[in-house]
């Protein structure tokens, strides 16, 4: 594919990722607070088994898979590559609240966590992913730098 073309051949289902996202949400909350280290590390395996493509082993998808069956939910598909540059994000944001908090920076930690739980509160509520927005300006400047007529 060119550089212009930021679309991959796969696409997932944003109703997923939303239920996913609420469960990021919510143990992120109980991290804040009661500074329990589990819930950052269940994110943190979660995010990785996504990250590998090993979604039978991701409890949030599991979780969430059996939610929407439940409401018989209608797939609604987008293109993966912005949502698993948002899961990339996600991966490296709790690996920093993880390292705070051991470190004991928990103060820190915190407040790295309410940046994801802003982002995964957006993604829940409103379907806005900040995480996709920060992808398609990485787009929008790899097109700028490799298009010569774009000046």
């Amino acid at each position: 594919m060119s550089p212009s073309c930021p679309i991959s051949q796969r696409r997932i289902d944003t109703n997923l990722v939303r239920v996913i996202s609420f469960q990021v949400f919510l143990f992120t909350v109980l991290f804040s607070v009661t500074h329990s280290l589990l819930f950052v590390v269940i994110i943190l395996f979660d995010f990785v088994m996504r990250i590998m493509r090993q979604e039978k082993l991701s409890p949030f998808y599991l979780t969430a898979s059996f939610i929407l069956k439940q409401w018989q939910a209608a797939p609604k598909y987008a293109d993966e590559s912005p949502k698993r540059f948002a899961l990339y994000l996600g991966l490296i944001t709790a690996s920093m609240i993880l390292l705070f908090a051991v470190a004991g920076l928990v103060k820190t930690a915190i407040f790295v966590s309410l940046i994801l739980i802003i982002c995964t509160f957006l993604e829940v509520l409103f379907d806005f992913c900040i995480g996709c927005k920060i992808y398609y300006v990485l787009q929008l400047v790899k097109v700028m730098k490799h298009d010569r007529n774009f000046n």
